[in-house]
């Protein structure tokens, strides 16, 4: 069932969610060669914290971290650890907070130290653009089946592969609620819900370079990579479908 939120709650979460992107834009800095991951997330919990929030990832069963780290082929739920940032790595960012009892979601990929390769640097500029097509179909009478579509059709046309298991998802009260928001148009599926006034949803564009197949991380109980270890990325936000139109929380 979807919790369609009122327009006083959405007016909270675009507070929580202008506090999660400062708390992104301070930990920026922290990125860089030689860095751990594990650092990095612990900086992550101080600023959310210190900005009047907390991780909504700890509020996921059994998941210690304040943040998700995911550099190279590994896609999503990549826990911190004392692994080093290396020049040219590609490091995705998911983070949440948890602000006056609403979550809100985001999540971004870059490179990390100097490198300029060409391949990568095109690899994420259409993820970017690929969020932002998906983002004009979440609006008042369009389809979820719409924002599905603006991300299939850009990313496989560049000739990438959309992770189809991992999808975006609702969020509000609990970080992950209804509905799914896939990241392509299941064609046997006809039922897609209509976008309403109070929809609040995390648009994820979550793709490979080389495969849409994904496996467990070896001896890593959450993490998520891609079966052929091709580069991966994943761009997130959180987005309100209001009266006066559509609203990026993140």
């Amino acid at each position: 069932m979807i919790d369609y939120k009122t327009e006083e709650e959405i007016l909270l979460m675009k507070e929580g969610g202008k506090r999660l992107r400062k708390v992104v834009s301070r930990l920026a800095p922290e990125i860089r060669v030689g860095q751990t991951t594990q650092d990095l997330d612990k900086k992550a919990e101080e600023l959310i914290r210190k900005i009047g929030g907390k991780p909504s990832f700890k509020k996921v069963k059994g998941y210690l971290w304040s943040t998700c780290l995911s550099i190279n082929e590994q896609v999503v739920h990549t826990p911190p650890s004392h692994r080093q940032l290396k020049d040219g790595d590609v490091l995705t960012i998911d983070i949440g907070m948890f602000y006056r009892g609403f979550h809100t979601d985001f999540s971004t990929t870059l490179i990390v130290g100097g490198d300029a390769n060409e391949e990568k640097r095109v690899f994420l500029e259409t993820g970017k653009k690929t969020l932002d097509l998906a983002i004009k179909e979440a609006k008042l009478g369009n389809k979820i089946s719409d924002i599905s579509s603006a991300i299939e059709k850009k990313i496989t046309g560049a000739g990438y592969f959309i992770m189809k298991e991992l999808t975006g998802h609702g969020v509000g009260r609990e970080l992950h609620e209804d509905p799914f928001v896939p990241g392509y148009v299941d064609r046997r599926d006809q039922k897609s819900i209509t976008i309403k006034p109070g929809l609040v949803i995390a648009i994820e564009v979550i793709y490979a370079a080389g495969s849409e197949d994904i496996k467990p991380e070896p001896k890593d109980d959450w993490s998520i990579i891609s079966a052929d270890r091709s580069l991966t990325a994943c761009f997130e936000h959180t987005v309100a479908i209001s009266k006066k139109g559509t609203l990026i929380l993140t």
